[in-house]
């Protein structure tokens, strides 16, 4: 299948942006990888703000960076937001709470800990009524709601709105679990190739011989390993370069998925 690509953003250690982690593909500038940018969750409204963790502004602000960036309107786009661990510090403090003799869990945290509480505070900043997925698929959640989102794109006919975040666990699930640091990616897909800003050709198939593609830096390699938002790495990387890429990112036990990008302009 064939999709096209409208808007991108990225956010990561040393990057809080699409513009400085194409950059780094692009002229070879330096990340600064001790710096991690805080999320702010600006596009939502303030008694949402203020409720909300450091997950879904997470997610906010991807989804606003991918949609600024489109040009497009959220009221025209479907969504499908995707992450391996959810609301990690939400699900911390319920697990705390059910840990005590009390077992109080607030009402806040409660309705934060479900898988769609992050697109359900995109709805509320974006006054998008469009359909909504939300998925998980472990450490392919990245390559699942790629797939999800094209195939909705093309058989809907409607351009969608793809954000795939995780961030870390506190202790003690951080060291039992992926993901050490907040990385998020945003793109915005749709079967219409005018105003694109690359065409993608996704192939699926039980290929075990294709070896997933790795990052020739060795930072940026330990940062792709460390969630699934972060298997995203490779195709950002082909996305940031000129000329036509091909990446392999792996889709489940024996499924890979090839994705050929081919950029029309610089």
């Amino acid at each position: 299948m064939i999709i096209h690509v409208k808007g991108i953003a990225a956010f990561g250690p040393g990057f809080e942006n699409w513009d400085t982690l194409r950059s780094h593909f692009r002229t070879g500038t330096a990340l600064n990888t001790d710096f991690v940018p805080v999320p702010s969750g600006s596009a939502l409204p303030g008694a949402e703000r203020r409720r909300a963790s450091a997950t879904v502004r997470l997610a906010v602000d991807i989804a606003q960076g991918a949609l600024q960036q489109s040009g497009m309107k959220a009221k025209d786009l479907a969504t499908v937001f995707a992450s391996s661990n959810g609301d990690t510090n939400t699900i911390h403090h319920i697990c705390d709470a059910l840990a005590t003799a009390e077992r109080c869990v607030s009402p806040t945290r409660f309705h934060n800990s479900v898988h769609n509480a992050p697109v359900g505070y995109w709805s509320i900043a974006s006054g998008s009524m469009q359909p909504s997925s939300s998925l998980c698929a472990m450490s392919n959640t990245f390559a699942a709601g790629l797939v999800e989102a094209a195939t909705q794109s093309l058989a809907e006919e409607v351009a969608v709105l793809l954000a795939v975040f995780d961030t870390p666990f506190p202790e003690p699930l951080y060291q039992l679990t992926p993901g050490r640091q907040p990385f998020g990616v945003s793109m915005v897909l749709d079967a219409d190739p005018r105003g694109s800003l690359a065409a993608m050709t996704i192939d699926i198939g039980p290929d075990t011989q294709l070896v997933t593609t790795k990052m020739n830096d060795p930072l940026l390699e330990n940062l792709r390993r460390d969630s699934s938002a972060s298997r995203s790495l490779p195709l950002l990387a082909a996305l940031a370069q000129p000329m036509a890429q091909q990446v392999v990112l792996r889709y489940a036990e024996d499924l890979r998925i090839k994705v050929s990008v081919d950029r029309p302009g610089p």
